[in-house]
């Protein structure tokens, strides 16, 4: 079993949280980009880094969205996970707007640079360097149309 990252845009927290869960508190599927390994604590950062061609940020993070971050389970306490919305697996983040406009930057041309870049980042798990770069391409395309819109990027993880 492995980990996803699916990446898409929404107009806001509530949004996102919608395009997440259905009605029935089922998993919907997203209109975005599942980029496996990109993990937006880890090598996402790197990413933004070199995107805009700065050291990484310390202060910006992933706000987690949902399950809400004010019930998160804590390992001292008997029953960590165990039949709360955190059991399942699954961790809605949005991502800061400064990573979505240093993606949103990214003109056509720096783009092979960029997937090059990737291909070093350890954390990151393309196929080869093709595959970096569609996922790049893909990436700074929804970032585009995230700041075009007035929207935010979010990260779904699964396990």
């Amino acid at each position: 079993m492995g980990v996803s990252h699916e990446y898409f845009l929404a107009a806001d927290r509530g949004a996102a949280v919608e395009q997440v869960i259905g009605p029935d508190g089922d998993r919907l599927g997203l209109d975005g980009l599942d980029v496996g390994g990109m993990d937006p604590h880890l090598a996402l950062p790197r990413l933004i880094a070199f995107a805009a061609g700065i050291p990484p940020a310390r202060g910006e993070r992933p706000e987690p969205v949902s399950p809400d971050p004010d019930e998160v389970p804590y390992p001292h306490e008997t029953s960590v996970v165990s039949g709360t919305a955190w059991d399942d697996g699954t961790l809605l983040e949005e991502l800061p707007d400064a990573w979505r406009d240093a993606l949103a930057d990214v003109v056509e041309d720096g783009v092979p640079m960029l997937a090059l870049q990737a291909c070093d980042i350890d954390e990151a798990h393309f196929a080869d360097y093709l595959h970096a770069e569609d996922s790049i391409r893909t990436f700074v395309g929804l970032a585009h149309r995230a700041r075009t819109e007035g929207a935010h990027l979010y990260c779904l993880t699964s396990l």
